[in-house]
């Protein structure tokens, strides 16, 4: 089982920068993959980026290719998030999650973390 604790969220102008962390419990941390969700008020629940146990396959929706980039690193059993060109749209609670491997559901996730971002 893992322990999942988002950091870094906050208030910030649209065109500003933040970085969410992610820190994990356990020893097994380089066993799961790792996901970026967010989810706006009156909206579903989405994915916003992924990254495998290695660290070697990203993935991004869409909405934030090129401006945010996810990363891991292991030794410190830590994911981030770092968001760029931020927009009012971006406004969401973040929350991180992790999948073992080899599954196909996210099993683990944290509290969330707020981001809003102003126009």
């Amino acid at each position: 089982q893992v322990q999942l604790v988002e950091s870094g969220g906050g208030l910030v102008q649209a065109g500003g920068s933040l970085r969410l962390s992610c820190a994990a419990s356990g020893r097994t941390f380089s066993t799961y993959d790792m996901g970026w969700f967010r989810q706006a008020p009156g909206k579903e629940r989405e994915s916003v980026a992924a990254i495998r146990w290695s660290g070697a396959i990203t993935y991004y929706a869409d909405s934030v290719k090129g401006r945010f980039t996810i990363s891991r690193d292991n030794a410190k059993t830590t994911v981030y998030l770092q968001m760029n060109s931020l927009k009012p749209e971006d406004t969401a609670v973040y929350y991180c999650a992790a999948r073992p491997l080899y599954r196909d559901e996210y099993e683990y996730w944290g509290q969330g973390t707020q981001v809003t971002v102003s126009s």
